[in-house]
């Protein structure tokens, strides 16, 4: 007897087209774009069904960003699995920071207002926090057995503060490439290390 195919809800089908929708949008025309009607057209459901499955358009943006860390998140796991060594995986998860299709203006500043609402949001701010302790503890891997670990911790935070800063810079307009953001924070951790410290990332 073949088991039984567990079955979505409707009503979770909907709010996963929803969110992705809401994602799409989110890329196309920033935080300001994000109109109702725009994601309900990207879902290609009918105008005003937004409001049947979330409470308002905040809600639909919160989960929206749930949903792009857990995309850059799953994007980082995938590049992780294939790192043979301690400096594949730094590249693996800086890399992981700056998507390749997203590391242009106008996604910059949509993310960086996103960023800014987590002063007066404390459920942005929650995600924000989720995301820099994923950070710290995928670079902490790196580092362990490497450095110790209050300079391990102090090269963590000065990485996390570099990819905010170039994608900060991204959104007003720097012509920074991706390759080159990538080369600037790679070069820069590197040199704070020595040459043994060096070829220990080098190994598995």
């Amino acid at each position: 007897m073949l088991p039984a195919i567990k079955r979505t809800r409707i009503e979770d089908l909907r709010r996963t087209e929803l969110v992705g929708a809401a994602h799409r949008v989110f890329m196309l025309h920033g935080l300001d774009g994000m109109t109702t009607a725009r994601i309900c057209q990207a879902a290609g459901l009918s105008p005003g069904i937004l409001l049947y499955y979330f409470k308002g358009k905040d809600d639909v943006l919160f989960e929206m960003v749930r949903y792009n860390n857990r995309l850059l998140l799953q994007d980082i796991v995938a590049r992780l699995r294939m790192a043979q060594t301690r400096m594949d995986r730094l590249t693996a998860i800086v890399e992981g920071n700056f998507p390749a299709h997203a590391y242009q203006p106008t996604v910059a500043m949509a993310w960086v207002s996103v960023c800014a609402a987590t002063a007066k949001n404390q459920r942005f701010a929650k995600l924000q926090k989720i995301f820099y302790r994923r950070l710290h503890s995928n670079l902490a891997s790196v580092f362990a057995g490497v450095v110790g670990s209050a300079r391990g911790s102090r090269i963590e935070t000065a990485a996390g503060a570099m990819i905010d800063g170039l994608w900060l810079r991204k959104s007003a307009g720097d012509p920074i490439t991706r390759d080159e953001a990538i080369a600037v924070i790679l070069t820069t951790i590197t040199a704070q290390l020595s040459d043994t410290e060096r070829f220990r990332l080098s190994q598995p």
